[in-house]
């Protein structure tokens, strides 16, 4: 599909995330956006930004647009989407979701007999979509021609790691790639308290972690090398490193990153 339009349904942070990542990496100009939200004022505002399109009603965006992203709250899509049920069951439209624990057995229900003529794909994607970083987890099971695939990955591979997971594992891959983001802004942000308490401008200290955290990842990304032997590299014998990883393993570093997973998960 040559130069799709791009509509949302919802254009809270991770819309804006999105439309603004994929604008930036030049897949789409920012004419090429239509979005709703429940606030129209806002929703004008921060479509400007990107020369977007703001409508009024979700049914305008269905209309006017070629991939669909319901972008709402997992509790608002039955009563949003329902209405314009077959606006979306259309040949040439994909709707991509990105709403947490919205899977394709869902929206069989919610769409009933339009099901069959629908094409859709669940997703859950994270914010550092917004500068072309970021991580969309795709659920296998969809509804996508090969056809729709191949748009589908044209678009999002611009600006994310697709990483399909069955169905079962949604719940934890949104865990890893939408919400330990948090964990590592923490992180992050507590680097950058050592940092100040030993004299760096905590600006500085910022950008020392963010950049570091940032190429640790590439690092993986580019052999997947174990994570533990990464670790082992530069830990040298009797060396600073090693008596930090051992603070940490005091402190239960780990077993604290999974108690936190835990929490969400259960």
């Amino acid at each position: 599909m040559a130069n799709p339009t791009i509509g949302f349904i919802g254009y809270g942070n991770m819309a804006q995330a999105i439309a603004e990542g994929l604008v930036n990496a030049g897949t789409i100009s920012g004419d090429d956006i239509v979005a709703c939200a429940a606030h129209y004022d806002k929703l004008e505002r921060n479509a400007a930004k990107l020369g977007a399109k703001a409508v009024h009603t979700a049914a305008q965006v269905a209309e006017a647009a070629d991939v669909v992203v319901i972008a709402i709250k997992p509790y608002q899509i039955e009563a949003v989407i329902s209405p314009i049920v077959d606006k979306l069951a259309q040949p040439n439209t994909i709707v991509v979701s990105i709403a947490a624990g919205w899977d394709l057995n869902k929206f069989h229900d919610l769409f009933g007999t339009s099901f069959e003529q629908a094409h859709i794909q669940c997703t859950i994607p994270n914010t550092p979509m917004a500068v072309g970083k970021g991580v969309l987890v795709a659920e296998i099971d969809n509804t996508l021609t090969q056809e729709q695939t191949e748009t589908f990955e044209n678009l999002f591979s611009s600006i994310s790691l697709i990483e399909r997971v069955d169905t079962a594992h949604m719940g934890i891959g949104m865990c890893i790639a939408g919400c330990a983001p948090a964990f590592t802004d923490m992180y992050i942000e507590a680097l950058g308290d050592a940092g100040v308490k030993y004299g760096l401008q905590r600006a500085t200290a910022y950008r020392l972690a963010a950049k570091m955290v940032e190429g640790v990842g590439a690092l993986y990304l580019a052999d997947e090398m174990h994570p533990g032997a990464m670790k082992d590299a530069v830990c040298s014998p009797g060396g600073t490193t090693i008596k930090g990883v051992a603070s940490l393993e005091e402190s239960a570093f780990r077993g604290a990153v999974i108690k936190a997973v835990d929490a969400i998960e259960a």
